[in-house]
């Protein structure tokens, strides 16, 4: 059994070692002196094991770690002296319960049993973190996955700020944080996404069968890599009696409102965007297989939504060969559909009364048979259906656990946590747009002959084969005596992803002004990057309490690197050579030491006001992302389209014949002027040597490899936490983040003698600051005899300058759960981000925060890059404040229950994206755009300065408990944007003088109601 145990603990891992909820105190006896030797028994449902004990040091303390969430109770006994046994410890996350006794003198026989109602703080560490059971989980109106409970958690930001109706892949940074820093954990182990750098995936995990969900927001010790978010999601694990539940939930267009105002109306929305439907069923079933020996736990879960896009048709020109404008078909309104689909089950085994092992298997379908037009992430937000393809396919979670306390003192944990799954956009089957060619109308000075709708994209699909994977391992060992705490752990990460990407036969997108073509983008196609990224984290971290204070501190070192197998370019249209990739390293090696620190203090020794500080070092999340990816061969080959896509360059395109085909030689990257002899003009390629065996993308080595060199920020948190009732407290933060680690494409092929400076003036138009006429200046734009040509380094930012970028803020939050029946969870976060990069800018003009994704912070500020025709190097994106909160009553008697949350944040960071035709740059510029370019986008207002509506969402819900025998109904009603605000979400912000700009595209959706029903057996 030992070598079997042992072998176990060598192949099982996971991403972070989660710290658990922990029980210590004091023992005295009447007198008031420490006793030591008491024997501390800790025994609960929740453990397999039954017990779990520890004795009492020579101070009298004693400490109990890695305890499951659940209610406990703690026994106290020593020779001489009387038992005492405390009831009801409701232990949740990594809670620490403070649990003292005073042993009086008597016969072992007696025994003194008491109800503890501990304090809702904890006083023995400085993590800040928000505990949602699965009673409270049930009872509030939210979709049942884990991105319908991060928007209730204030100071974070998610990439969609609608109602949430099911699981979507969200990013949720907080406080100004880096878009890819967020974590989702299952039982301790990360469920991430390598291309996202290892944040959620669209992974669909029914959380109101979960024990609790555990939210960690500041304060984290060595566990962590990153500074972000980390939800911790603690599934049920079966226990020695047999349960079950059924849940199912659901409503339709007849239960909905519409909230589209007169005011709306008048801006060109002409309808919500109603749901069709939404169900969502789900089973379970737990219990022993053999009581306090091996339990299982079952699940299976089936789930979707279908709903109506905002202004967006069926194109009625859909697979004509000789059709190039979009005809929409007002009859028939383009839907989003969304289905998941997924069994899983879990079984825990008390090996022996000191070991204890987990197996988990989750296999979900996403989409299996979705028909409609769903972007993903890297499409275009405005899509005809025939041109987008079908989003998602199979997910995997697995996971492998092994625990044992060694001794009383003693804990070790080791797991692993496997992720894979198929990501993007997928090829519909049948595709008839396979040899069209994909449209993009760019509405510069409008585009009412062509649909009216600014960046829509239509007519043929672009697609990806692409599957990524995630593969964790973990170990710890703790040794924990009463007033000591130490942690040693390792953890290991190995990312694979493997894309495809794949455009038109043709290998061609035109873009259109009004219908008119005016640019195409040349495309290899199929286009392949296949990666691997893995990292490896070291840590010690140690907690020491001393009277009323608590210090910790942890020292993680982390390496991180990545590599790309062999891969094959070509042959294609424009790739007639094919070219063959070896094996090439990426990132060399990152290696970074991070230290961590952290105190409370307990100011009156009473419990109940604590002062707590933390600051520490944290690294950006390490993925198939960033430098990581960047450095693949395959992306540093001549290009300038996304890396989410094939390999492109773009080129000015007049139809001077309106035969729409380019009459020009594609191959040749110069610029050629065939009008005269009735072809056409086609413009430089934006780079030249694009479709030939160079590297146009290089990597400093510096950047690559070495010590302190990975992106990271420092962390300083300050809060004052006070209990205000039995079971309420209130907590004041102020959060300070510091972020350091840019990377700068420059230029090499061009000296900033090669970019000549110009300026605009704005349009008159009331609806910009001032009514417009105002000048934007600092732009520039490359002479004519260097277009096209990139010689790019990508280094360090110091190397040319200082770049800050620094959040500030302040949260309120109030946890109170006052008698049997009421819960109140909520706050408020107010803050600000400010980015300069202004430094570097003035010395690499062509700067552009794009090429190296620098700019990816927080959701709401990616449309803030800095480029040639985007000055704006200094930003303070504005003091903005969110209240986010949930609340649950029960009303005594009936056994009713209404519950609600509420939101209110900022709305959309808006733009006024104008395409300046060349005629107006002349005058400042002097000559013509390089590269016959026809206009050059400016956005005409500085981030920050103009936000979209205040989103504004209370959800309500009443249900009704009906009890019998051991088995409970619980049927609800629940309302969705109760107040049924109209809130725009996302804007046009291409802008046109007198045109649509700011016409709203996506509102939040109106008023609906759901029928939900629960049966617990």
């Amino acid at each position: 059994m030992r070598a079997l145990l042992l072998a176990v603990s060598l192949v099982v891992s996971s991403t972070a070692v989660l710290a658990q909820a922990a029980i210590t105190g004091v023992v005295l006896d009447s007198s008031g002196a420490a006793v030591a030797g008491v024997v501390i028994e800790v025994t609960s449902p929740e453990l397999i094991e039954k017990l779990r004990t520890t004795i009492s040091d020579g101070n009298g303390r004693y400490r109990l770690e890695n305890l499951r969430p659940g209610t406990y109770s703690v026994r106290f006994a020593h020779a001489g002296l009387s038992e005492i046994e405390r009831d009801g410890i409701e232990l949740t996350g990594s809670f620490t319960a403070t649990v003292d006794a005073t042993l009086e003198i008597g016969p072992l026989s007696d025994t003194i049993t008491v109800t503890t109602e501990t304090s809702p703080l904890d006083v023995h560490g400085a993590k800040r973190e928000l505990t949602l059971s699965d009673e409270i989980v049930r009872a509030i109106p939210t979709a049942r996955s884990y991105n319908a409970l991060v928007v209730l958690i204030p100071g974070v930001l998610t990439t969609s700020n609608d109602t949430v109706t099911g699981t979507a892949t969200t990013a949720f940074p907080i406080h100004g944080g880096r878009t890819t820093e967020g974590r989702l954990l299952l039982d301790g182990l990360n469920v991430g996404s390598p291309p996202g750098g290892n944040s959620a995936t669209s992974y669909s995990f029914d959380v109101g069968q979960a024990q609790e969900v555990t939210l960690t927001t500041s304060g984290a010790l060595g566990e962590s890599e990153t500074a972000g978010l980390v939800m911790n999601i603690v599934p049920k694990a079966g226990g020695n009696s047999l349960r079950g539940s059924l849940f199912a939930s659901g409503t339709g267009e007849t239960f909905q409102w519409d909230n589209v105002t007169p005011e709306l109306m008048a801006q060109g929305v002409t309808s919500a965007t109603p749901f069709t439907k939404v169900y969502d069923v789900s089973g379970t079933l737990g219990g022993p297989v053999l009581a306090g020996r091996l339990w299982y736990f079952v699940h299976a879960h089936t789930g979707g939504s279908t709903r109506e896009s905002t202004n967006v048709f069926y194109n009625l020109n859909a697979g004509e060969a000789n059709a190039w404008r979009y005809a929409p078909d007002l009859g028939r309104p383009e839907y989003s559909d969304r289905t998941y689909e997924n069994a899983s089950g879990r079984v825990t085994w008390q090996a022996t009364p000191r070991n204890t092992i987990g197996a988990f298997w989750d296999v979900q379908s996403l989409c299996r048979q979705c028909t409609g037009a769903t972007p993903g992430l890297m499409d275009p937000a405005r899509v005809s259906p025939e041109a987008v393809g079908v989003l998602g396919r199979r997910l995997d979670v697995t996971q492998a656990t092994w625990s044992s306390p060694i001794s009383n003192r003693l804990f070790l944990e080791t797991g692993y946590g496997g992720t894979y799954f198929g990501a993007g956009n997928f090829e519909r089957e049948p595709n008839p747009t396979r040899d069209l060619i994909r449209v993009a109308e760019q509405c510069a000075s409008g585009c009412a002959a062509n649909g009216n709708i600014p960046g829509l994209v239509y007519r043929s699909q672009d697609f990806s084969v692409a599957h990524a994977g995630s593969y964790l391992w973990k170990g710890s060992l703790s040794y924990v005596t009463g007033a000591h705490s130490v942690k040693i752990g390792y953890q290991h990460t190995l990312m694979t992803d493997d894309r495809t990407w794949y455009t038109n036969n043709q290998n061609l997108t035109y873009r259109v002004d009004n219908g008119e073509p005016n640019q195409l983008t040349q495309s290899i196609s199929p286009w392949v990057n296949n990666a691997r990224n893995a990292w490896d984290g070291l840590f010690v971290q140690e907690q020491w309490t001393h009277r009323r204070i608590t210090l910790q501190g942890a020292l993680r070192f982390d390496r991180a690197r990545s590599w790309f197998p062999a891969q094959q370019e070509g042959p294609s249209r424009f790739l007639p050579t094919p070219i063959i990739i070896p094996e090439t390293r990426g990132v060399n090696s990152y290696k970074d030491f991070t230290p961590r620190i952290g105190a409370a203090y307990d100011l009156f020794g009473t419990g109940r006001t604590v002062l707590k500080t933390s600051i520490g070092k944290y690294l950006e999340g390490a993925g198939v992302s960033g430098n990581y990816a960047n450095s693949n061969p395959t992306l540093r080959m001549p290009q300038t389209t996304s890396a989410f896509g094939t390999a492109g360059v773009t080129r000015a395109w007049t139809d001077a014949n309106h035969n729409w085909v380019p009459d020009c030689d594609l191959l040749d990257p110069a610029a050629q002027d065939r009008r005269a002899s009735g072809s056409d003009l086609c413009g430089v390629m934006s780079n030249t040597n694009f479709g030939q065996n160079i590297v146009t993308n290089n990597f400093d080595a510096s950047i690559l490899e070495g010590w302190g060199v990975r992106p990271s920020d420092w962390n300083l948190g300050v809060s004052l936490q006070q209990q205000i009732g039995p079971r309420a407290s209130v907590d004041v933060t102020y959060i300070r983040r510091a972020y350091r680690g840019y990377s700068v494409a420059d230029n090499l092929a061009l000296q900033p003698s090669d970019l000549t400076p110009f300026s605009i003036v704005a349009p008159l138009d009331p609806r910009l600051p001032d009514g417009g006429g105002y000048s934007v200046s600092g732009l520039f734009d490359v002479v004519p005899e260097k277009a096209g040509q990139v010689n790019n380094l990508v280094a360090d930012s110091g190397r040319y300058g200082d770049w800050d970028q620094y959040f500030n803020g302040i949260d309120v939050t109030v946890h109170a759960r006052i008698g049997r029946n009421l819960t109140l969870i909520g706050g408020t976060s107010t803050g600000q981000t400010v980015a300069d990069n202004c430094d570097v800018r003035a010395r690499v003009p062509e700067l552009a925060t794009t090429t190296t994704g620098t700019s990816a912070f927080g959701a709401g500020l990616m449309t803030s890059a800095v480029t040639t025709a985007s000055p704006y190097c200094h930003v303070a994106y504005g003091v903005l404040t969110q209240v986010r909160g949930l609340a649950s009553y029960v009303i005594p008697k009936i056994d009713v229950q209404v519950a609600a949350t509420f939101q209110s944040k900022p709305g959309a960071l808006l733009a006024a994206n104008y395409a300046v035709p060349n005629a107006l740059v002349v005058p400042s510029l002097g000559r013509n755009l390089s590269g016959n370019a026809p206009n050059v986008t400016v956005n005409l207002i500085a981030p920050g300065t103009m936000y979209g509506d205040r989103i504004n969402e209370l959800d309500f819900s009443v249900a009704k408990a009906i009890k019998y025998g051991r088995s409970r109904t619980r049927i609800a009603l629940e309302a969705y944007n109760l107040l049924n605000s109209s809130a725009v979400l996302t804007y046009n912000n291409t802008f046109v003088p007198s045109g649509t700009w700011l016409q709203p595209l996506t509102l939040l959706t109106p008023r609906f109601f759901k029928i939900s029903a629960e049966i617990e057996l």
